[in-house]
This record gives C-alpha cells, structure tokens and sequence, in this order.
C-alpha cells in the first residue's frame, strides 16, 4: 500500500511532464522503491576531490545519497548552493543526523575541484573511479533519478532530486521529519504565451533577461511556492 501511495504520489508531482513520460517515471519508482544500495567497503572521501579526509558514512535512520554522473554539465546538474540550503534546514530540524553522501564520477579531477571550491562546498565526496560504485548499483542515467532517500538498511524510501523538484523535497522533508513540511495547496493548470524561448547566444561575463507570461487556466488560486531551474547558469 505504501509503495502504491509513494507512486502515485510522485506522479501527480510529474503531472507537468508529457504523458509518453509518465509510465517510465512509474516504472523507474516501481523498480527503485525498496532497492537496497551497495556501498563499496573502501570508499574513499576527499575534500576538494585532492585532500583525503578520514570520512566513514554513519548509522543513521536517513540518509541522502547524490550520485553525480559524468555526463554532460557537471556544474549545471549539481547546483551546490542549493544543495547547501538544503543541508542546512535538514540539519537544523534533525540536529545534523542525516548524512548527504555525494558521490561523482569524474573525467576531469580538476574541473570538479575548481566547481566545489568556487562554491566553497567543503564537505567530504567520494570519486567513484572505475565506476565501481555505478556498476554495483545500476544507478538511472536520467539525473532526475540518481539522487535516493535511504533509510537506516540503505534501502531506497524516496526517488528523486530535492533540488530539482521542490514537490520532491517536500517528499524527503516529510519523510525524515514525519510531518507535511508545507501546507497541501489546491491544484490549478497554468499555461505560457510560448513553449519555449530562444536568448540566442549569451556571452560570458553578460547576461539576457525574459519575460514570461503565465495565465491561470485552473479554477484555483494560483499560489507560488518557489521555483527551481535546472542550471546554475538561470536564475
């Protein structure tokens, strides 16, 4: 009954997606719920990818486990200082006992040491070399999916990225708090003058603004909670 409820749960949060993508989220939450994650014995944790540190993961009741892979924009798909924001509420509502553990596959040690130090992101991560702890697991290729609430048997109790996803964090903080983290808001439909906007090229060092119109189509108030964009790059 739980894992029925958790699916449709996360479904009704993908309800913006096209409907071809919604039996593969379904069967990606279907497969995953439950799973347990195999963590090698001998990860190694560094901080800023070259200074080792003595790192061990802890028993804990939750943990948050952010696997990074090595496609694409790396520092697109991480989004360090929210993962930073979100660290910090966890910690503050559960006295720092929920672990994130981040692990990266790196095809470039130095990039990855110059993303973290620019965000000043000095907690311990662990480089997944050979991809060990990848073909142990299995892990999903979409990033929307390589990030896991596990609980104290490392089994998998929430899919999804909290950063990415704010209807998603509200799954993980109510998971680890046990309580609704914000208020059920009614739902509505909102629609856009355009499906999408082309800024042309933007050069480095400037920046390009755009309006989006958005009209409320629903028969509820449209209430804005916050909004996510999935690069660092757009705010």
């Amino acid at each position: 009954m739980k894992k029925l409820l958790y699916i449709s749960l996360l479904l009704s949060l993908l309800t913006a997606c096209k409907e071809n993508n919604k039996e593969k989220f379904a069967l990606l939450v279907q497969e995953w719920q439950g799973k347990e994650i195999v963590f090698p014995q001998d990860m190694a944790f560094t901080r800023f990818v070259t200074e080792p540190v003595d790192y061990r993961i802890p028993d804990a009741e939750y943990k948050v486990l952010v696997y990074v892979d090595s496609v694409g924009c790396t520092s697109c798909k991480l989004q360090l200082p929210k993962w930073q924001e979100l660290i910090a509420h966890v910690d503050s509502a559960t006295n720092g006992n929920v672990p994130f553990i981040f692990v990266f596959q790196s095809k470039d040690d130095r990039e990855l040491r110059y993303i973290l130090k620019c965000d000043n992101f000095d907690r311990p991560v662990c480089i997944d070399r050979n991809n060990r702890f990848n073909s142990s697991n299995r892990f999903p290729q979409d990033i929307t999916f390589q990030t896991f609430l596990l609980d104290k048997d490392n089994k998998v109790k929430v899919i999804g990225n909290p950063v990415h996803n704010l209807a998603v964090r509200d799954l993980y903080l109510k998971q680890i708090t046990g309580m609704q983290y914000q208020e059920a808001l009614p739902k509505t439909t909102l629609e856009t003058d355009k499906a999408e906007y082309d800024l042309g090229t933007v050069k480095e060092g400037t920046t390009k603004k755009q309006t989006v119109t958005v009209r409320n189509t629903g028969t509820s108030v449209f209430k804005l909670k916050g909004f996510t964009t999935s690069c660092d790059c757009t705010e």
